[in-house]
C-alpha cells in the first residue's frame, strides 16, 4: 500500500495519507512520501491550491512508535543521529505546507496527535469534523514537539496556552479546537471530504499570485516591525496591480458578474 496518495484534479493537487490500518501513524514511508508530495504541489504550476487529507477513521496518530522502539537497537548516539534525519525530513514537509505559494486546506477526523497536530497546524485553514480530537502527545513518551509545532502553537493560541497543551499533553475536542483557534470551522464528519473539497476548489479558483502573496504576508507579519510590514504590503500590492487577475477582478465588479481568475502572472 502507498502510504501517501497524491492526485491533481480542477487545480487542487489533494494529499492523502493512506496508512488507515495504523492510524497514519508516521513511519519512513510516509515521511518519505509526504516530502515527495509536498514538494510536487509546491512546485507545480498546475497546482493553485492543496487539500490534505486521511483516508480511514483518523487523520493523523503521531509517529509510529513501534518504528521508533525498532531504533533502540542502536547506540544512544547512533540513535540520535537516527532521528535527526527522520525529523529533519517531517519537519521540511510541514515547512513547504507552510511557506509554498499556495493555500494550503487540511480536513481533519479522528486522531490530530503529535505530528498530527503540528502537520495540520502548517494548514492555513482547517476543517475538522466533529469526532476529531487533538493532543501533542510528546510528553507522554519523553519526547519535545516536531513538525513545527512550537512555533506554530504559539501564533495560533498564545503562548500560556501553547504552554499548557505541549506540557501537559491533554487532549481536546474538535470544539474546544474551534475556541482556540486551532481549526476554522467544525463540521458533521459525513460532510468533511465534501467541504474541505469546496473549499479547496474556492481557493483555486481564486486569484493565485494575490493569495499567495497575502499568505506569504501574514505568515511574516508576526516578527516583521510595523514599517517593514507596510513597505513589504506596498510591494506586494503594487505586484498584484500589474496581475490580469486584477483587470478581471475589477471588470467583474463593475460588470456585477463573479471573476474568472486565470492564476496566471
Amino acid at each position: 500500500m502507498t502510504a501517501v496518495l497524491y492526485e491533481v484534479r480542477d487545480a487542487v493537487a489533494t494529499i492523502t495519507l493512506n496508512r488507515p490500518q495504523a492510524l497514519n501513524a508516521l513511519d519512513q514511508s510516509m515521511i518519505e512520501g509526504l516530502r515527495a508530495a509536498c514538494d510536487r504541489a509546491a512546485y507545480d504550476p498546475g497546482v493553485r491550491a492543496v487539500l490534505v487529507r486521511a483516508a480511514g477513521d483518523h487523520f493523523m496518530a503521531g509517529g509510529d512508535l513501534k518504528w521508533f522502539r525498532e531504533q533502540f537497537v542502536l547506540s544512544p548516539a547512533e540513535r540520535q543521529a537516527c532521528f535527526s534525519q527522520v525529523v529533519a525530513s517531517a519537519n521540511a514537509s510541514a515547512e513547504l505546507l507552510r511557506t509554498m505559494a499556495k493555500p494550503v486546506v487540511a480536513a481533519v477526523q479522528g486522531a490530530a496527535a503529535g505530528y498530527g497536530l503540528s502537520l495540520m497546524l502548517s494548514a492555513d485553514l482547517v476543517l475538522a469534523a466533529d469526532d476529531a480530537y487533538f493532543t501533542t502527545a510528546y510528553c507522554k513518551i519523553g519526547q519535545s514537539p516536531d513538525g513545527g509545532a512550537t512555533w506554530s502553537l504559539p501564533r495560533v493560541v498564545g503562548l500560556r496556552r501553547a504552554m499548557e497543551i505541549a506540557l501537559l499533553g491533554d487532549r481536546f475536542n474538535a470544539a474546544r479546537a474551534a475556541e482556540l483557534g486551532i481549526v476554522n470551522r467544525v463540521v458533521p464528519r459525513a460532510q468533511l471530504a465534501d467541504e474541505a473539497a469546496a473549499l479547496a476548489r474556492r481557493l483555486a479558483d481564486g486569484p493565485t499570485a494575490a493569495l499567495a502573496r497575502t499568505k506569504a504576508l501574514l505568515n511574516q507579519s508576526l516578527t516583521t516591525p510595523l514599517s517593514a510590514q507596510l513597505a513589504a504590503e506596498q510591494q506586494s500590492f503594487a505586484a498584484c496591480g500589474a496581475e490580469p487577475d486584477f483587470v478581471e477582478g475589477l471588470a467583474a465588479f463593475f460588470e456585477k458578474r463573479p471573476a474568472a481568475f486565470s492564476g496566471r502572472s
